[in-house]
């Protein structure tokens, strides 16, 4: 008789996040017309006959892999699930305008529990001008759930995709960067020592920019209205969740090129490179691999160099190169090094 041959296994962690996001997409091709993009960029693209298309973009998050109760208040929790959702349609040069809320919730969490997450959740509606139209309530076994989905728009002529920076245009980031990463770092600190000993109240002190960096992030829809106002469009663009290096290496694969940043001009607040020195944290990983800061990362053509010096808030970092070079780092002492995407994995 012959013996049976053992199943293959593959671990999601040899995979990785993308490369089960890209396995799924190879299984599924586009069977309607309407569907003018799916998976693999920040949002799903849908046109709906108009001068517009409308926007789809999903994002969940789970207590205990996202967020931890312990330090992370319901409200700005609520506010947070929908700016990182408002990121995504952002990240296609659109604008917000519907989203809805699906939550998993234990019995441990009381009414006035998730009143306090939605009085987050209606703030964010409020700053973001973005409607709350349905959802859906489950029951889990443990812990807290939330599933957002937001729907935009973007005019067809300015819809921006990952897939368009091409050789020589400039590599532009708004804002600064690694400030979410080290605020949690300093939660985390804090919790620790809480565990300890539960008496000693939490040291934040001149730390409120990089917690709250972290506890209530701001999606970047006023930079895509500034740009829209100077005539600015960029050729690709990305929001910055899992870390700059990741996301530069999204861009330039799905573009075909390869990139330079130079260290010297990696935007920091002084709080962010004080607080990585404090605990030991080389402040340019803080800024390449930290994530969750939700900037905007784009290129642009360099003939739009004078557009995007009127925005205080756009620092150029670097610019496109052959794909042949690879993406890398000019650092401080003049060395080439290459830049590996090393921030956030979900396996």
């Amino acid at each position: 008789m012959q013996k049976k041959t053992e199943q293959q296994r593959t671990e999601l962690k040899d995979l990785g996040e993308f490369g089960l996001i890209h396995r799924i997409q190879q299984q599924f091709a586009p069977q309607h017309k309407e569907s003018v993009l799916g998976i693999g960029d920040d949002a799903a693209v849908i046109d709906t006959g108009a001068d517009m298309y409308t926007l789809v973009a999903t994002d969940m998050l789970v207590e205990g892999i996202h967020f931890d109760l312990s330090y992370v208040p319901l409200k700005h929790l609520g506010y947070k699930a929908v700016a990182v959702n408002v990121s995504d349609i952002a990240a296609m040069n659109g604008r917000p305008k519907q989203f809805t809320v699906s939550l998993g919730l234990s019995n441990r969490f009381p009414l006035e529990a998730i009143d306090e997450l939605y009085a987050g959740i209606k703030q964010a509606c409020r700053n973001y001008n973005i409607d709350l139209v349905g959802g859906d309530t489950t029951s889990t076994r443990a812990g807290l759930v939330i599933s957002i989905t937001a729907i935009g728009e973007v005019a067809k002529d300015e819809v921006v995709y990952r897939k368009g920076a091409q050789e020589n245009e400039l590599i532009c980031v708004s804002g600064d960067l690694g400030g979410a990463y080290m605020g949690l770092q300093v939660l985390e600190r804090e919790k620790q020592v809480f565990m300890v000993n539960p008496d000693m109240q939490p040291e934040l002190d001149g730390k409120d920019y990089i917690v709250r960096r972290q506890l209530k992030p701001e999606a970047r829809t006023d930079l895509v209205y500034d740009m829209k106002d100077v005539g600015l469009k960029p050729t690709s663009m990305i929001d910055i969740s899992d870390g700059l290096a990741s996301e530069l290496m999204h861009l330039c694969t799905q573009s075909g090129v390869g990139a330079i940043l130079y260290e010297e001009y990696l935007p920091i607040a002084k709080v962010t490179y004080d607080t990585s020195v404090e605990l030991n944290i080389d402040p340019t990983t803080s800024i390449l691999n930290g994530g969750e800061d939700y900037e905007l990362l784009f290129t642009v053509k360099q003939s739009d160099y004078d557009k995007v010096k009127q925005s205080a808030e756009i620092i150029e970092i670097g610019y496109i190169l052959p794909k042949e070079k690879g993406v890398v780092l000019k650092t401080k002492g003049e060395q080439i090094i290459p830049i590996s995407a090393q921030g956030w994995k979900h396996f």
